[in-house]
């Protein structure tokens, strides 16, 4: 035992490890097609979706780190209360552009719900987070030569594109046990959803949040949770707008750690106004953001301490309709627009000037804008600015302004590009950006995937590995666990690489 080679003990921990899950295995049915599959309603609300851990390292363990790219791609929309249906699914496309194929999806939206009385203090309805989901999973999975769902006889198209109940007698067995309920139990869910588990997806939702109209989705590759460590997937909420306390306004964010490197996303939904004082209740409520969001630690984390607080973690992205305006009158900001002046533009803007010494985002950066201001514009369908001369009767009067940005803090951030697109399905525009971001990881030789249950998220390097007994308190170690694990049964199974 004290002289066995990093090798065999690998191979002891691989039979080890499989006959373990034997129990386990021998019940379960995974989909690797399923791109909600290991989802957990762990979140604090029914319809909050987290990504379950689901890692481990080997022994072959080169002590140095690393660093790698991953390419991410940060969105937000504000869609006016509108349900993602009709045409949508083409803008959506144009907006994500997964014909790029980042690595991260991180996808924030604004009003997905009409920001009515019954819908602001009333009880949280899932049904349109779980519609957005459906469609960006779509989108985002049947634009790479591999279908997410296979043809249909009579397929529906983008234009008709409508929701309908399952019978219980037609759900799939093949379905997880988390999906069935909570998605498929007395919801309204898309045809082609119907027919999930007979294509291939390569996008997994790794955690989503909604909060009356603000609403979060976070995608990743599938080949990129077998290739690193995603850990301590975590979501929170923020609700700070009428009497500072209900959820017209606020945030929604998610915590995530990929092998050493912490990540936090926010999606916000500030106050609106353009009066003199609106940007100081716009700013008074990013510091409650700033405050009260936290990532608690639970008894289900592993033993990798995460960050409790937003400026904890190594990678910031802020994002949404932040709804800072220009301090300009109204004609002068539309004859910069006419000209395409951005740069004189932003003189007036009052993000920028929250970004310098003294502000609520020192410190933080934005991309250059080099596009047209996003809000506000006069209706669905239509590229004119709401407002101006002469005033249409019954259109509220609005200075074109940037709303919907993008900001980010923290090292090993490197923006690619960002812009606007060009989608008429709401009165803003939705806004993009694309990252290049370093992650910290750790060089192995190999590595293997257990779930959370199996608790053995740190594995000592084969340097460790010596006695079966370990010095401190005679405790023994993971070794000896294997070993007389091994000793007491000799038959084991096959595990399965999808898991």
């Amino acid at each position: 035992m004290d002289d066995m080679s990093p090798k065999s003990s690998s191979g002891r921990f691989r039979k080890w490890f499989k006959r373990k899950h034997k129990n386990k295995q021998k019940h379960k049915q995974p989909d690797p097609y399923n791109y909600l599959d290991g989802l957990s309603a762990d979140g604090e609300d029914e319809g909050d979706y987290i990504m379950d851990d689901v890692y481990i390292s080997s022994f072959e363990m080169d002590p140095c780190t690393s660093t790698n790219e991953l390419r991410i791609f940060v969105g937000t929309w504000n869609v006016a209360g509108r349900s993602p249906v009709g045409s949508l699914a083409v803008d959506l496309e144009e907006w994500l552009k997964p014909q790029d194929a980042a690595d991260i999806y991180v996808l924030g939206f604004q009003e997905i719900v009409p920001l009515k009385t019954r819908t602001v203090i009333g009880a949280e309805d899932p049904t349109e987070a779980t519609n957005w989901n459906l469609l960006i999973g779509k989108t985002l999975n049947e634009n790479f030569g591999c279908p997410w769902l296979t043809p249909m006889l009579n397929p529906v198209s983008s234009d008709n594109y409508q929701y309908v109940k399952v019978p219980d007698c037609e759900r799939r067995a093949s379905f997880s046990g988390v999906i069935d309920s909570t998605l498929m139990r007395g919801r309204w869910i898309t045809q082609y959803h119907q027919q999930l588990v007979l294509g291939g997806s390569k996008y997994k939702l790794m955690a989503s949040k909604k909060m009356v109209g603000v609403f979060i989705s976070v995608w990743m590759k599938k080949e990129l949770l077998k290739k690193y460590c995603v850990s301590n997937v975590k979501v929170s909420s923020v609700a700070c707008g009428i009497m500072g306390y209900l959820g017209n306004k606020g945030s929604v964010s998610v915590s995530m750690s990929i092998e050493g490197t912490s990540f936090c996303f926010i999606a916000a939904h500030l106050a609106s106004g353009e009066k003199n004082g609106d940007e100081g209740r716009r700013n008074r409520q990013v510091s409650e953001i700033f405050k009260r969001t936290s990532f608690p630690r639970s008894a289900k984390d592993d033993d990798n301490r995460h960050p409790l607080t937003i400026l904890g973690h190594d990678q910031i992205f802020w994002f949404g309709d932040l709804n800072y305006r220009l301090d300009l009158e109204d004609n002068l900001a539309r004859d910069l627009i006419k000209k395409q002046d951005w740069k004189a533009l932003q003189g007036f803007d009052q993000l920028q000037k929250e970004q310098e010494d003294g502000g609520v985002f020192e410190g933080w950066r934005e991309g250059n804008i080099k596009f047209a201001p996003t809000y506000k514009y006069s209706s669905s369908n239509c590229n004119r600015y709401s407002g101006g001369l002469p005033n249409r009767s019954g259109e509220k009067q609005r200075t074109p302004a940037w709303c919907d940005r993008i900001l980010w803090y923290g090292k090993g951030v490197k923006l690619l590009s960002y812009f606007r697109s060009e989608s008429k399905f709401s009165d803003h525009r939705p806004v993009s950006a694309q990252f290049s971001t370093q992650i910290e990881v750790m060089k192995s030789t190999n590595s293997r995937f257990l779930d959370k249950e199996t608790n053995f998220h740190n594995i000592m390097p084969p340097e460790q590995i010596g006695p079966s007994i370990n010095k401190e308190g005679g405790k023994p170690t993971l070794l000896s666990l294997i070993v007389k694990d091994t000793e007491s049964s000799s038959t084991h199974m096959q595990v399965d690489t999808n898991y």
